[in-house]
C-alpha cells in the first residue's frame, strides 16, 4: 500500500488491563491499513512484559519492548519512538480500540509535507453509562474528544496524546515527550505533555502543520472510578498543575492560547446549555453547569498553586533527545535503564 509506514505505541503498565491491552493490539492488526509494526512498550512490570512476550512470541508484527527511562508514560513514549521503524509514529493508548480506518485517516494527511502531526477523536466508552452531571466540555478529563474542539479535518495547536500520530522527524527536530509533565501508573493523573511537545515543535518547525482527523475514530474506555466527581475534581486539580508547567517550558502565550477561547467561550456557552436543561427540568442540567464552574475553579487553583511552585524551583522536568529508528530486526529489547536513545537535552523547574 503506498504512503508512509507507520509504526503503532501502545504503552502499558498493570496487568489489570490485560483484556484491554489484548484488544487494542487487536484493534491495530485490524487496520484496513496495515501498521508496519505494533509496539508494546511495558512500564517496569517485568510480570506483565513476560506475559506479553508469550502472547505475542509468534507475531511477527508485534514487538514487546521494557520502558527505557524514567517510570511513566512520556518516557514509554520516548522509548517507542526510539525503537520505531516507520516514518510515522502513531499512539494509541493501552485501553482503547481503533476503528478500522484510523490508520488510513492518519497516513492520508502526511501526503502534504508540511503536516508533523495528526490527531484523531476519541469518544468514551462509559462502564456505567455517562453521569447526567458530566458536561461534555469536561470529556478530556477521562481523555476523550470535548466539546469544543473544531470538526473535520483542521489545524490545531496541539494532538491529544492518546489518539495521535507524529513524523518521526518531528522528534529530531523537536525531542521526544518532557518526563515530569506527564502521568505515572494511576499515581498522579497529570497530562499535557503532548501539548508542550506540539508547542515546542512550532517553535522549532514553524512551517509544521498540525491537525486534526475527526474520523480517524478510537473508542476509549472509562471505568466507574473516573465516573465520581472527585475524580473529576482531582484531574481538573491536576491539569492546572500541568498547565503551569507548560506556560514554564513554553511561555503562557502558547501554553494557555487555546484555553483562554475554551475558557471564555466555550464553558459560558455550557453553562448556558446546562442552565437551559434545568429551566426545562431535563436530568443533569443544573450539574453539569455546577461541574463546569468547580471545574474551571478547581483548574484554575492548580495552576495558581503550580506557578507558585515553578517561582519557587520546586521539580524539574526533562525534555529527552530521541534517536530515532534504533529498532532494527533482530535487536534486543529496550533496556530497563535509560539508553544512548534517550538523552536530556532541557531541563527547567516544575510542579
Amino acid at each position: 500500500m503506498s504512503g508512509p509506514d507507520v509504526s503503532v505505541v501502545i504503552c502499558a503498565y498493570t496487568e489489570d488491563r490485560w483484556e484491554d491491552i489484548l484488544a487494542a493490539v487487536s484493534s491495530v492488526r485490524a487496520q484496513s491499513r496495515p501498521a508496519l509494526e505494533t509496539l508494546l512498550v511495558v512500564d517496569h512490570n517485568d510480570t506483565l512484559r513476560d506475559r506479553l512476550d508469550r502472547e505475542y512470541k509468534e507475531a511477527g508484527r508485534v514487538r514487546v519492548l521494557a520502558n527505557a527511562g524514567p517510570r511513566g508514560l512520556s518516557a514509554g513514549r520516548n522509548t517507542g519512538i526510539a525503537a520505531a521503524r516507520g516514518e510515522i509514529v502513531a499512539f494509541l493508548d493501552d485501553d482503547a480500540v481503533a476503528e478500522r480506518d484510523w490508520l488510513r485517516y492518519f497516513a492520508e494527511a502526511y501526503a502534504d509535507p508540511r503536516v508533523m502531526a495528526v490527531g484523531g477523536r476519541t469518544v468514551p466508552v462509559w462502564a456505567s453509562g455517562r453521569p447526567h452531571w458530566f458536561p461534555e466540555e469536561f470529556d478530556w478529563v477521562v481523555g476523550c474528544t470535548y466539546r469544543g474542539l473544531p470538526r473535520g479535518r483542521v489545524r490545531v495547536r496541539n494532538v491529544l496524546g492518546g489518539n495521535a500520530s507524529f513524523r518521526r522527524s518531528a522528534f529530531d527536530a523537536a525531542g521526544g515527550f518532557a518526563t515530569g509533565i506527564g502521568r505515572d501508573g494511576d499515581k498522579r493523573p497529570l497530562g499535557c505533555e503532548e501539548t508542550e511537545l506540539c508547542i515546542r515543535l512550532s517553535r522549532a518547525r514553524p512551517d509544521a502543520v498540525l491537525l486534526i482527523d475527526d474520523r480517524a475514530v478510537i473508542h476509549h474506555r472509562v471505568p466507574a472510578v473516573r465516573e465520581h466527581f472527585r475524580y473529576f475534581r482531582t484531574r481538573t486539580w491536576a491539569e492546572g498543575l500541568s498547565k503551569a508547567l507548560v506556560a514554564r517550558s513554553v511561555g503562557a502565550d502558547k501554553g494557555l492560547e487555546s484555553e483562554r477561547r475554551y475558557v471564555t467561550r466555550v464553558l459560558p456557552a455550557g453553562v448556558a446549555r446546562g442552565l437551559r436543561d434545568a429551566l426545562l427540568a431535563r436530568p443533569g442540567g443544573a450539574g453539569r453547569a455546577g461541574a463546569i464552574v468547580a471545574g474551571v475553579l478547581t483548574a484554575a487553583g492548580g495552576y495558581l498553586v503550580g506557578t507558585l511552585r515553578v517561582r519557587r524551583g520546586g521539580t524539574a522536568f526533562r525534555v529527552p533527545e530521541v534517536t530515532t529508528g534504533a529498532g532494527a530486526p533482530g535487536e534486543p529489547k529496550a533496556p530497563a535503564a535509560p539508553g544512548p536513545g534517550l538523552r536530556a537535552v532541557r531541563e527547567g523547574a516544575g510542579s
